[in-house]
């Protein structure tokens, strides 16, 4: 059993608000463990009245502030030397970083402003690493902080309003469980096209000359 399979049972046997936090503030910095193993199954279980949905949410959504704070900090007071030396290490290779997502979630940042901590919290491949850019930048720590609220929370939701409908769709998603993963990946590849042609959008306004 893998140690993935391990965490896996263990939070399934310990879900409660403090595994939620911690399993959370470890999927938001940069160690790769995914929100929708731990989201979902606490809000199966709130839906079952074991938790509280409100709560589940809630906690969820702060596990994921305190990673985001800990890839910002670190890329803040360590550098982008120090940051890019690290990518290109073993160690970084174990927690699935390299070089090139460093490249490619500072690039997103640059593109996309300040609000790329908000919508970057959506984007798979992203929602992780979006934190560091925004360390080496020094964006502002109030501004910071409210956009990766809103899109760790945007986010959690989703994903808890998932588990709390799968509570009593038990036998549905067992009879067309491909059919709802084919759905999930399909909406999750328009949802990221949507964000591509947004952008593309944007970035074509600003070349364009001013023509008052």
């Amino acid at each position: 059993m893998s140690i993935f399979e391990s965490v896996i049972d263990w939070y399934m046997a310990n879900v409660n608000y403090g595994t939620i936090t911690a399993l959370m503030t470890v999927e938001s910095s940069f160690i790769p463990f995914p929100s929708e193993a731990i989201i979902p199954q606490a809000a199966f279980k709130a839906a079952a009245g074991e938790l509280n949905i409100v709560l589940v949410v809630l906690f969820a959504t702060l596990g994921a502030m305190l990673g985001a704070y800990f890839n910002y900090f670190l890329a803040k007071y360590l550098g982008r030397t120090i940051i890019y030396r690290f990518a290109e290490t073993r160690l970084a290779g174990f927690f699935l970083i390299d070089k090139e997502k460093i490249i490619k979630a500072e690039n997103y940042f640059v593109e996309n402003g300040k609000s790329s901590t908000l919508i970057g919290r959506l984007v798979p491949g992203i929602r992780q690493l979006i934190s560091i850019p925004a360390g080496l930048a020094n964006m502002p720590l109030l501004a910071f902080s409210v956009y990766t609220f809103i899109g760790a929370a945007l986010w959690n939701v989703v994903l808890a309003a998932l588990g709390y409908w799968a509570h009593g769709q038990v036998d549905l998603m067992k009879k067309y469980q491909t059919e709802l993963s084919l759905a999930a990946v399909l909406i999750g590849v328009l949802f990221i096209a949507y964000l591509i042609y947004s952008g593309l959008k944007r970035k074509r306004k600003k070349t364009q000359p001013d023509n008052e």
